[in-house]
Order: C-alpha cells, then sequence, then structure tokens
C-alpha cells in the first residue's frame, strides 16, 4: 500500500511539473506559440475531469475502508467519550455528503459545458434564490454543529464539585510529564517554578512550608481508579505543550504562568481494554510489523512484543524530543488503586 502511495505521488508530482512547464512557455512574452483548444482538446479534458472524479471517489472508499478505525470510535475509555465520537461521526457524515454532492456538480459541469465550436457561454449576473439557498443551508448546518458542539464542550467541561472528583496535576517539561496527586486532604500544595530546587528534589517547585504540599505524591506513571472522577490541574515548566489523552477524548493545552484544567471519568480499566477485539486486532499487527524489524528494535533495548496502555501524550510540537513526551496511564479498581498510592512517598518524605 505505501509503494502503491509513493508511486501516485510521484506521477502527480511529474505530472505537476510538466503543467507547470507548459504554463511558464504560453507565459513568455513575444512568443510564438499559438495554440488554440479545439474541439478535440476540450472533450478529452471533459472526460480527464470525469475520471478524475471516478478517482476521487475511489480513494475515497477504499480511504475509509483501508483507514475507517483511525476515530478510535469504538475504544472511548471516558464518560463523556460517546458524545465526543457522536458529535465526529455526524461532523464527518455531513462533510462526506456536501464533498460527495458538490465535487460531482464541478467535474460534472466541466465535462458538460467544456468548450465547443459555435457555443456561447451564457452571462447570469445573478440569481437571489440560488443565492439564498447556498447561504442559508451551510449557514443552519454549521450553526446546528457549532452549537451542538457547544453544549457537549459545557458538558464536559462543567465539572461538579459535589462528586469530589480527584484532583491530579499534570506538569509538563521538555520533553517529559510528571504527576502529582493531592493527597490524602486530595488538595494540591502551592507550587511555582521559581521554587524548583533540584539539590532537594523539589523538581515541580512546590512550596515546602505549604501544609497542604506535605502529603502530595509525585510520579513518572499515572494511576487512575475506573469510575471515579479526575479533575486534572495543568502547568508547562518551559514552552506550550498539550496533555492529549487520546482514549478518553481529553486535550488541554499546558501554558507556561498559567494552570488550565480538564476533568473526565474513566470508564474503562487497562485490562478490560486489552481485551477489546479492536485493540487485540491493533496489537497483532502492530507486532507483526515489529517482527520484521527483530534486530533493530532488540538493538535499541527495547521490548520485541508491543503491549497496549492508555498514554498521555504531548500533541504541541514543543522542540525535537516532542515525539517521544509521555508516560503510561494505568487505569484499574479502586482497590489497585489504593495499594499503589500507598506505596509511593509522599513530598515531604522525598525531599533531600
Amino acid at each position: 500500500m505505501t509503494a502503491l502511495l509513493t508511486i501516485i505521488i510521484v506521477i502527480f508530482v511529474a505530472v505537476a511539473l510538466w503543467q507547470m512547464v507548459k504554463i511558464f512557455d504560453l507565459a513568455q512574452v513575444g512568443s510564438s506559440n499559438t495554440q488554440v483548444a479545439d474541439d478535440n482538446d476540450n472533450k478529452l479534458q471533459g472526460y480527464l475531469m470525469m475520471g478524475f472524479l471516478v478517482f476521487i471517489y475511489a480513494i475515497t472508499i477504499a480511504s475509509f475502508w483501508y483507514l475507517g478505525d483511525l476515530p478510535l470510535t469504538s475504544n472511548s475509555a471516558s464518560e463523556h467519550g460517546p458524545g465526543i465520537d457522536n458529535l465526529m461521526i455526524i461532523s464527518m457524515i455531513v462533510i462526506f455528503i456536501v464533498q460527495t454532492i458538490t465535487q460531482f456538480l464541478l467535474h460534472y459541469f466541466a465535462y458538460k459545458y467544456r468548450g465547443e465550436k459555435g457555443r456561447k457561454a451564457l452571462f447570469y449576473a445573478d440569481n437571489n434564490t440560488l443565492e439564498f439557498i447556498w447561504t442559508v443551508i451551510p449557514v443552519i448546518v454549521l450553526a446546528g454543529l457549532i452549537i451542538w458542539g457547544l453544549f457537549t464542550w459545557n458538558d464536559i467541561m462543567n465539572i461538579d464539585e459535589d462528586e469530589d472528583p480527584m484532583v491530579i496535576e499534570l506538569y509538563a517539561q521538555q520533553f517529559n510529564w510528571k504527576a502529582r496527586y493531592g493527597g490524602e486532604d486530595n488538595v494540591l500544595g502551592k507550587a511555582n517554578v521559581r521554587l524548583i530546587d533540584n539539590d532537594r528534589a523539589n523538581v515541580l517547585g512546590v512550596a515546602e512550608d505549604d501544609p497542604n504540599a506535605q502529603d502530595d505524591v509525585i510520579v513518572t506513571e499515572l494511576h487512575l481508579p475506573v469510575g471515579r472522577p479526575i479533575l486534572f490541574k495543568m502547568r508547562s515548566q518551559d514552552v506550550l505543550h498539550s496533555a492529549y489523552m487520546p482514549h478518553f477524548r481529553a486535550q488541554m493545552n499546558c501554558v507556561p504562568g498559567m494552570v488550565t484544567q480538564f476533568g473526565f471519568t474513566p470508564t474503562v480499566t487497562t485490562a478490560d481494554m486489552r481485551l477489546n477485539p479492536d485493540i487485540v486486532e491493533k496489537v497483532k499487527n502492530i507486532n507483526e510489523l515489529r517482527r520484521d524489524r527483530k534486530a533493530e528494535i532488540e538493538e535499541a533495548g527495547q521490548d520485541l512484543l508491543y503491549e497496549f496502555d492508555y498514554l498521555l501524550l504531548c500533541n504541541k510540537i514543543c522542540g525535537k524530543s516532542h515525539y517521544n513526551m509521555q508516560i503510561k496511564i494505568i487505569v484499574e479498581t479502586q482497590k489497585e488503586f489504593d495499594a499503589w498510592i500507598a506505596e509511593q512517598k509522599t513530598f515531604a518524605n522525598s525531599l533531600n
């Protein structure tokens, strides 16, 4: 498939260069080129337009057939995920319908009304009815999508404090993430980048004299209890980062000098998601590819076989190691989470 796409791209580039050369020749001042398109030329161009229309539809169908699972619509792992997926599906359906109709009309009219000797083009100044139709319909459709999107966004962002969400800070820096839990009191201690002291292992700049900070827990692997609302507070140490958790349909920018937030409730444990048929199939495909690169992978000191894990990624191009800025997210039962958090050092105990 990759080889085919490469060949197609090379052909398109060659055709584009050829056309550019022809345009350059025609544009030369004083050129003796007197080429004038005749009916056969116009007919050929009309057929080519229809042929390109068929190509567009074919490549669209092939994309849906081979890449139709990219939106991960069956792998949502948060309460608000299905709402996001529905909004995405409806948007894609609308785009597909509009693209199908408009591209057909564009190419068909280019074929039907191609130049012919003796035919004159009709000058059509305006048509208020047509202009009203093609203005009002997009306005209604786009307004509906935007309003639906705003309601969906408000439902996600209006976090109910009465649900007692677990408060976790996500701290971004080139090129890694750290997470800070609020401890037993579920309250994050104050922090500022000016308070960072690597000699004392205070890597997040947590205020050492803040009582709420003493039981905070700083980790490099994120654990979440399934079914409990989570409220993320996000900070960046250096540049603009973006906390992206694709399977939870969650993303929020981490901005230097301010705190942003995003909340969701995880609904599927890591263990259960690994049993999802789509995930099983993808893991199988990935491992088949990795076996083909066995020597290279082992030389790099990596595990040969891939195992699915939720990930927190950076979705902003934040520097040369942006691609590798990620940490693992483990969704587990409340009992498993309690056992894990009990093993972690508090901020007060971790200071040198």
